[in-house]
């Protein structure tokens, strides 16, 4: 198609969108997937003009998983919510960003093929299908919804999560490997989740992805969902490689709820020990926590220390008590770490 015969679309620099005489801010990274990284991509969009989302590709549920089983492709369910996260608050930002999650529904009665599809999820394997380039695709999605930041998948094939689940039977320990995201999301509910790995072993990572971090001035990582969403970044070689060898700093983002159906009787030290146990070569600078779910603020700095960095406390919750990061109070303390030398 002659729409495709030309360069790429570049998304128009922030500088022009923003506040005259704004600085560009650093480059900065963030890693995960789901809920978790739209949060920080949407504090993070308000500070700086260069910023990059790499994204999990291991879903393997809903509307996602329905398009990867049936047309091979990378699950574009987490690729879709950051780029909604990175539209402005604009009307033009704020209707594309509703187009993006828009999800069809079938009249009662009616099993339609396109019933819990997301609209994001179809126009990004269209342009994935019409240009055979992943990173190309979310481009020019980009592109069209004017957001303020790039989105790059971590691997460039569909990844399989699972993860060794050990429970308690008839008085007995069992352990049970489950496999894929959906399932692992909600494992801890049967018992304690451990072993986890993801399938192929050595997948190639995304190199855009790769020279990014390499470039960055801060990598965060995180929140989300600890097993499916952060932790994957980890367990996948070159990607894992990439973020030690990295002369950016690091930040990694704590959830605002331990107890989760991942992480159930897990504490915050015990996401601290997680993630050491998976990249033992990872030193970070700061961990960004909320006091709320810190038992023992004093053994806490003590793990966050012995990762080679210092814990921040901030009240980065909603104030409704719920457990959801606020946009403007997350940028706030992000803000103030950027900030400090």
């Amino acid at each position: 198609m002659a729409l495709f015969s030309g360069p790429l679309p570049l998304i128009p620099p922030a500088s022009r969108r923003g506040a005259e005489g704004q600085g560009a801010g650093p480059s900065v990274v963030a890693l995960g997937g789901g809920h978790g990284l739209s949060a920080s991509l949407s504090a993070l969009r308000l500070l700086t003009q260069d910023l990059t989302a790499v994204v999990t590709v291991a879903d393997d549920g809903g509307s996602s998983g329905r398009l990867r089983h049936e047309l091979g492709v990378l699950p574009p369910g987490d690729l879709r919510m950051a780029l909604a996260a990175l539209c402005d608050d604009t009307d033009w930002g704020r209707t594309w960003r509703d187009v993006m999650q828009h999800r069809f529904a079938s009249r009662p009665g009616v099993d339609g093929s396109l019933d819990d599809h997301a609209m994001g999820n179809l126009l990004i394997v269209t342009l994935w299908e019409l240009l055979g380039d992943p990173v190309a695709g979310l481009q020019w999605a980009g592109a069209l919804l004017g957001a303020r930041g790039r989105v790059l998948p971590m691997a460039s094939v569909p990844l399989t999560i699972e993860g060794d689940v050990l429970s308690e039977v008839d008085g007995s320990l069992r352990v049970t490997t489950i496999s894929g995201q959906a399932k692992l999301a909600v494992a801890a509910e049967s018992g304690n989740v451990s072993n986890v790995r993801l399938l192929p072993a050595a997948a190639p990572a995304c190199q855009d992805a790769l020279e990014a971090i390499e470039l960055a001035d801060w990598v965060v990582l995180g929140p989300g969902s600890w097993y499916t969403s952060v932790l994957p970044h980890l367990l996948l070689p070159e990607l894992r490689d990439a973020l030690c060898r990295t002369s950016a700093r690091r930040c990694l983002t704590m959830n605002l709820s331990n107890d989760t159906k991942e992480t159930q009787g897990m504490s915050a030290i015990d996401h601290l020990t997680v993630i050491s146990r998976y990249a033992p070569d990872l030193t970070v600078d700061v961990v960004l926590v909320d006091p709320a779910v810190v038992a023992d603020r004093a053994a806490f700095e003590k793990a966050v220390a012995g990762m080679g960095g210092r814990a921040v406390f901030g009240t980065v919750g909603v104030s409704t008590g719920k457990p959801v990061h606020d946009p403007l109070r997350l940028a706030t303390s992000y803000n103030d770490m950027f900030g400090e030398n």
